[in-house]
């Protein structure tokens, strides 16, 4: 298992003229060497984005504001990883999920369903992990009780640290899922994201849920899309992925496939599956990069590439919160 922090990317854009994009990014260099410089880099990456969409690939390619860096550059910026002491810590791990003897449905998408709050931003933090377990513990929530109620992923960064957390600087999916477990969850109006380490707030805040609502957390096999897509029939899904990828970095729609690896490096949730008319069976994935990145803030993934899956999206292992039978719904405005 590894410890997951992520990085930010913000919107996809149109400019392919570097004054436009200086302007829509509000880039500003120290001197006219640098601009230079990144002037060289921008054109570039313009022009991968251009090759890559004339290839009339199942997705396409756009601009965003790390269009002016190396690819070297942002992944030493924005990607961290580390290793627990041990494989579960004191997780409440709750054994592997059980794929069972149904019929699954052709298409899922919790974000149709009420179960999927809107896409959120992590902003220049290693807090990707924390913004999974979130959606984690939302969509289980409101599957259990019928209440959306976003969740403080600043409370993970600033207060989950005897759970292995490490704020910005990285962390894990199933510490967040234990942290809760112990001690409920505070609403994300109460105790707003910050996108940088503080000090914690849980108890003055509101909570969303109270400590036991969250009883544990369930892996999904590895390696196993089977076993996947029955877990994202369920539920939405903490997985992750390697995203340390040009393609991953510039994508705008469609179905990325074949060019991510499987050293993973980012926590993301996998909200459904289905079928594209073009570009065949995709995992549905949401980021944490903003609604201005990508597919309003989504990615589709390639299902059915065996193994690891896309982007390494089934080694993590994948893992979901079990959230009590006698969880009461909250009695908080959302």
């Amino acid at each position: 298992m590894k410890t997951f922090s992520g990085a930010l990317f913000v919107a996809v854009a149109s400019a392919t003229d570097f004054d436009d994009f200086k302007n829509q990014f509000q880039k500003s260099y120290a001197n006219g060497e640098e601009e230079s410089y990144r002037k060289g880099i921008f054109e570039s990456n313009v022009e991968f984005v251009k090759s890559e969409n004339a290839r009339q690939s199942e997705y396409q390619l756009g601009v965003n504001q790390f269009a002016d860096l190396l690819v070297h550059e942002w992944t030493a910026q924005n990607f961290g990883l580390a290793r627990p002491e041990k494989p579960f810590g004191d997780v409440p791990y709750l054994g592997r999920h059980e794929v069972g003897n149904v019929t699954l449905p052709s298409s899922v998408d919790w974000t149709t369903k009420g179960a999927v709050t809107p896409v959120k931003n992590q902003g220049q933090c290693g807090s990707c992990w924390s913004f999974s377990a979130t959606g984690a513990m939302e969509g289980a929530y409101e599957i259990a009780t019928k209440k959306l109620v976003s969740i403080s992923e600043q409370e993970l960064v600033d207060c989950a640290q005897a759970e292995g957390e490490q704020g910005c600087n990285g962390g894990l999916m199933d510490g967040a899922f234990t942290y809760a477990k112990k001690t409920g969850m505070c609403t994300e109006e109460s105790y707003a994201y910050k996108a940088k380490g503080g000090t914690c707030k849980a108890s003055s805040c509101t909570k969303a849920f109270d400590a036991g609502v969250v009883t544990g957390y369930k892996d999904v096999s590895t390696d196993d899309e089977q076993a996947m897509m029955s877990a994202v029939a369920q539920q939405p899904t903490s997985i992750a992925i390697e995203a340390d990828k040009s393609v991953f970095q510039l994508y705008k729609s469609g179905v990325l496939s074949g060019l991510c690896g499987s050293s993973l490096d980012h926590g993301v949730l996998a909200v459904g599956y289905g079928t594209a008319t073009d570009g065949g069976d995709y995992w549905k994935v949401k980021n944490s990069w903003g609604a201005t990145w990508g597919d309003n803030g989504y990615v589709l993934l390639k299902r059915g590439k065996g193994g690891s899956g896309e982007c390494g999206l089934l080694a993590g292992p994948p893992s979901y919160p079990i959230i009590s039978s006698q969880a009461p719904s909250a009695s908080i405005t959302v």
